[in-house]
C-alpha cells in the first residue's frame, strides 16, 4: 500500500469551519447540526479546539475536543473519518493532536462516544485504551399515524410552555439542580449558575421557549421538558432533558409532559421525535417504550487516556 500524506490543521476560519461540520454530518446524518449549532456549541464550553485532517490533499476527517463547564476534568472528544479514508492514518493523528491539546491543559482522561452500530470506530478507540464507561440507547418514535396522546397532569398541576411564563425560568432551573444528579450518566456533571444554565442549556440556537413546557403547581416549577430542534432535520426534533423535582416523581408529571411534546410535535409538523437515554435509567425508558418509541441508534461512551506525547 502507497503510504498517504496526512496533514492535520486547525480550523482558522469560516469556511474551514463549514468542511469540518460537512465532515461530521456525513458520517453522523442522524445528528446533523447547522453552522449555527457548532458557534452555539463552542459559546458553551470553556474552550475548545476544531480540527480537519487531509489525506493526499483531500478531505478525510475532522475532530473537536472540548472542556464543558460541567465537567472541567477531562477533554471531550468527538472526531470523524469518512469510511473511504479509514485504517488510513487520519483518525489517528487527530487523536494525536487533540490528545496535544489535553495534556497540554493538565488532563489525564478524554472521553470520546461512539455510535452503536460502529464497530470499527469502537476498535478504534478500544485500541488505544479506552474502556466503556456508560451506554445510551437510542429511540424513535414515528409521528405518522400516531393520535396525539391525552395530556392528564395531576390534580393541581398544569402544563403551559415556557413562552407564555416567561418568568418561570428560575422554578426551571430549580428543577434542573435536583434532576441532573439523580440522571444515570449525568451524575457527576455540576449544574451551571443561573445566568450560565440559562445561555447554555435553555437559550442555544436549537432552544425555543415555545418547544419547552413547563409543569406547575400553583406558584411552583415542579418539572419541565424541552426539544432540541435544527434546521438540518427540520421534520425531526429532538428530546434533551424531562426533569421533574423528587417530590414529584411516579405522580404522572413526567408522562403528561411527554404527552404534551407529542401532541405539540405532531401538530407543528414533525414527523419523528428521536432520544437516548442511559440504559441505567429505568423510569423514561419505560415511559418512552409506553408511548411506542422503538429502538434506534445509540451511543456508547468510552474513556481513557490521551496518547503519549
Amino acid at each position: 500500500m502507497v503510504a498517504r500524506v496526512i496533514e492535520v490543521s486547525q480550523v482558522a476560519d469560516e469556511a474551514e469551519e463549514r468542511l469540518s461540520l460537512e465532515l461530521y454530518n456525513a458520517v453522523w446524518p442522524h445528528e446533523a447540526l447547522t453552522l449555527a449549532e457548532v458557534h452555539s456549541f463552542k459559546r458553551a464550553v470553556v474552550e475548545c479546539l476544531d480540527l480537519v485532517a487531509h489525506a493526499d490533499g483531500e478531505p478525510a476527517g475532522s475532530a473537536v475536543v472540548a472542556i464543558f463547564p460541567q465537567r472541567r476534568d477531562l477533554a471531550f472528544l468527538l472526531s470523524t473519518v469518512l469510511p473511504e479514508h479509514r485504517r488510513l492514518g487520519a483518525g489517528t493523528r487527530l487523536f494525536e493532536e487533540t490528545s496535544r491539546w489535553a495534556r497540554g491543559r493538565g488532563l489525564e482522561r478524554m472521553e470520546v462516544p461512539v455510535l452503536d452500530d460502529d464497530p470499527e470506530s469502537l476498535a478504534f478507540a478500544r485500541r488505544r485504551g479506552f474502556v466503556e464507561a456508560r451506554r445510551e440507547k437510542g429511540v424513535v418514535l414515528e409521528l405518522a399515524g400516531v393520535e396525539p396522546p391525552p395530556v392528564e397532569p395531576p390534580d393541581g398541576v398544569e402544563i403551559v410552555s415556557w413562552a407564555a411564563r416567561p418568568e418561570l425560568a428560575r422554578g426551571m432551573y430549580e428543577v434542573a439542580r435536583e434532576a441532573f444528579p439523580d440522571i444515570p450518566g449525568l451524575d457527576d456533571d455540576e449544574v451551571e449558575p443561573f445566568e450560565d444554565w440559562l445561555l447554555h442549556e435553555m437559550q442555544g440556537s436549537g432552544d425555543r421557549a415555545d418547544a419547552t413546557f413547563v409543569a406547575v403547581a400553583g406558584d411552583e416549577v415542579i418539572g419541565y421538558a424541552k426539544f432540541s430542534l435544527t434546521a438540518a432535520r427540520p421534520t425531526s426534533a429532538a428530546h434533551d432533558l424531562t426533569g421533574v423535582k423528587r417530590a414529584w416523581r411516579g405522580r404522572g408529571v413526567a408522562r403528561a409532559l411527554k404527552a404534551t411534546q407529542i401532541g405539540w410535535a405532531k401538530a407543528n409538523g414533525f414527523e419523528e421525535l428521536q432520544t437516548r437515554n442511559d440504559e441505567r435509567n429505568a423510569p423514561i425508558r419505560r415511559l418512552n417504550a409506553e408511548f411506542g418509541y422503538r429502538p434506534g441508534v445509540g451511543r456508547i461512551y468510552l474513556q481513557g487516556p490521551p496518547a503519549a506525547t
